[in-house]
């Protein structure tokens, strides 16, 4: 018998996105004052190694990920939706704001940088379980016709994370003036974390638990080992298969929004105003596409529209960066343009994202959703995407090109299209509200 669909899930939807955006705001305005932390904690004698250190541990937080995956998976699937989420929120929450309030390199020498890495350890281990919480529990409420649609809401937090994290920089450094910022303010972004992630656990306390938890829970359908039955039986090659999916969606949304602002900053040497506000603007009106690509997914499928995504990056991000690079040259900056390549870079984004959740929560079975979905996003998105700013930098800082600078974002989208053709199920007609019994190995 089919579990009844709720009739408040639009609540959820905001909800969850709500607290979702305080998340990656908080993972984002760490990646987005890199060039602050290098001056504030590392030795300062060789400018360009500081940055890239810095650009490290961001990608270190990255690498994490999978570990949290891991271990709140197993929570969310033996413990609860809600409640492991609440917890995701609260320890990356207080891990940003706490950055904030740690001396720096000047004034403790090497220790600054190793309470900074820690901190940057807990952001990375607690958003590797929010995102698998947040989808599942979005996807667990809305009907199985909408899924893309109602979980491409959800999708855009993300993106929304970034524009509040470059809106908040931008008016912290106009309150205080660009001297002050680089002395002392660029700790408010931080602090500000606090407040925001306050507001989100008492909106995510108001959530109940999901339908359809609380039926696998009634009818004692519960695992009693996530772990085991998610990577020790058959599912472990539908784990498999969502890393390749995974991991080209991954590059191509930290190379789309992430290496853009990078971009501007290490390439075209704009100031970080400027870069945030070109960055800013494009993701503003491109973040729509993620909603729209979850919806043309519920119509035509996910698997054109993700492959899709990734072949067009394949093919166009080089004249894309060429052309970015000729139109904001220091002194004149072609703003409309400028604007317009990002967005066109962010529409990608829009198509290998916006229906990927919903992909995920049809493609593994509710009883193991939390850790089947976690895992693979975390090892695909975090390790294959989350290398993305430093492979990028770094290429770019010891040849002073372009085109080797974007091997990494071309080839690895190219490669995972390629395999996913072949690999990847279209999932739209799966219907979740139906009991599904585990996956055995055969």
């Amino acid at each position: 018998m089919a579990i009844q669909v709720p009739s408040d899930f639009r609540r959820v939807i905001v909800a969850a996105s709500v607290g979702n955006v305080i998340e990656w705001y908080d993972f984002y305005i760490f990646g987005s004052l890199a060039a602050v932390l290098s001056v504030k904690f590392f030795e300062q004698s060789h400018p360009v190694a500081a940055l890239l250190s810095t650009i490290a541990l961001f990608t270190a937080g990255f690498l994490i990920r999978p570990l949290g995956a891991f271990l709140f998976g197993w929570m969310g699937d033996r413990v609860g939706r809600k409640y492991t989420f609440l917890i995701t929120l609260s320890g990356m929450g207080l891990g940003t704001g706490a950055i904030g309030l740690i001396p720096t390199y000047q004034s403790i020498g090497l220790t600054a940088a190793f309470l900074l890495f820690g901190l940057r350890m807990i952001q990375g281990l607690c958003l590797g379980g929010e995102y698998g919480g947040a989808i599942t529990y979005v996807a667990e409420h809305v009907p199985d016709d909408k899924r893309g649609y109602y979980t491409g809401w959800l999708q855009t937090s993300p993106t929304l994370g970034i524009v509040v994290s470059l809106a908040v920089i931008i008016l912290t450094r106009t309150w205080f003036g660009n001297q002050a910022f680089d002395e002392w303010a660029w700790r408010v972004p931080f602090l500000v974390s606090f407040l925001l992630v306050a507001i989100a656990i008492y909106i995510r306390l108001q959530l109940q638990e999901t339908p359809i938890f609380q039926e696998i829970r009634a009818r004692g359908q519960m695992t009693t080992n996530p772990w085991r039955e998610a990577f020790l039986s058959s599912n472990i090659k539908f784990i498999g298969i969502a890393i390749v999916v995974l991991i080209g969606q991954g590059v191509v949304w930290y190379s789309g929004q992430f290496w853009a602002l990078y971009f501007l900053q290490q390439v075209s040497k704009l100031d970080p105003l400027t870069s945030a506000y070109i960055v800013g603007a494009a993701l503003l009106i491109a973040t729509p596409s993620l909603i729209f690509f979850g919806w043309l997914s519920d119509q035509i499928g996910r698997k054109p529209v993700i492959l899709g995504g990734m072949l067009l990056a394949a093919i166009t991000y080089y004249p894309l960066y060429l052309w970015l690079g000729a139109v904001t040259q220091p002194g004149n900056v072609n703003y409309p343009t400028a604007i317009f390549i990002i967005f066109i870079l962010v529409c990608y984004v829009g198509m290998v994202y916006g229906p990927v959740g919903a992909f995920l929560a049809e493609f593994f079975p509710g009883r193991i959703r939390y850790t089947s979905v976690s895992v693979p996003y975390h090892i695909g998105n975090g390790w294959g995407g989350g290398l993305v700013p430093f492979i990028t930098s770094a290429a770019f800082a010891a040849t002073g090109s372009i085109g080797y600078a974007l091997i990494y974002p071309i080839a690895v989208p190219a490669v995972c299209f390629l395999l996913a053709l072949f690999l990847m199920p279209e999932t739209r007609k799966i219907s979740i509200w139906q009991p599904i019994e585990p996956r055995t190995a055969s």
